[in-house]
């Protein structure tokens, strides 16, 4: 038996006398080690939070091209919208609907991913594709390069292909801005963002005027797609795409 605090046990242990420190002084001894412990543990996993990818940094940290068109529309997986936006980004006087015809529509929905490219270089622009990362796309973004993709909209049951423009993003926040469907700023996060493109086969490019390069050009991969805008009856662009790259 526990004596009280401050008394001999009973007889037969006289000689012995022993103390019994309260539980709630042990406690309080531990306490503030404790309590320091789990701030300290708070304020790392907050740090961690609000940094920003490894592979982003450098980077700006929060880019928006607020001068991209934005035209709303659900229909066809929005592929005339983005297209007619981003190829007025790049000064063509265009609507979705006279793109409607020339992307095949709208029979040819299945095939609007070659078929835009086509029509792009039918305006004589490069299409240039972008690697299947974010920070690719993020580099290009934060040049004031807008990238045309395709990603995966809606719930899990219910969702739907659909074409958009990349036009911004917040790495302290970690998500990206489009401009898709009826939405003029659409905000995801960035692991929302990338498994949703990822659904879509990660495919992303950039409609380029022959002379204006994107950042951190691959060069074989700007020639590669100065050889398709030739192939595509646009030779006199195709040869300004290759002079771009000697400047």
């Amino acid at each position: 038996m526990i004596a009280p605090q401050g008394r001999a046990l009973s007889a037969g242990h006289q000689h012995k006398r022993v103390f019994m420190l309260p539980l709630s002084t042990t406690f309080s001894a531990f306490a503030p080690r404790r309590l320091l412990a789990a701030c300290a543990m708070a304020l790392a996993l907050a740090g961690c939070a609000s940094q920003p990818p490894a592979s982003i940094k450098g980077l700006p940290q929060r880019v928006e091209i607020g001068s991209v068109p934005f035209y709303r529309g659900n229909a066809n997986q929005s592929a005339p919208m983005a297209l007619a936006a981003i190829l007025s980004q790049q000064g063509v006087r265009i609507t979705p609907g006279l793109l409607e015809q020339p992307l095949g529509l709208p029979q040819g929905i299945d095939k609007l991913q070659g078929s835009m490219q086509n029509v792009a270089r039918q305006y004589g622009m490069v299409v240039y594709p972008l690697e299947p990362k974010l920070n690719a796309l993020l580099t290009q973004v934060a040049a004031g390069n807008p990238v045309l993709l395709r990603f995966e909209q809606g719930a899990a049951f219910w969702g739907e292909p659909r074409y958009a423009l990349l036009v911004g993003y917040d790495s302290y926040k970690q998500r990206v801005l489009l401009r898709a469907g009826n939405n003029r700023r659409l905000l995801m996060d960035f692991d929302d963002f990338a498994s949703a493109w990822n659904k879509q086969g990660s495919w992303a490019v950039l409609v380029q005027p022959p002379s204006q390069l994107p950042a951190q050009v691959d060069r074989q991969r700007w020639l590669k797609a100065a050889n398709d805008l030739a192939q595509a009856g646009q030779e006199q662009a195709a040869r300004q795409a290759v002079s771009a790259l000697g400047q």
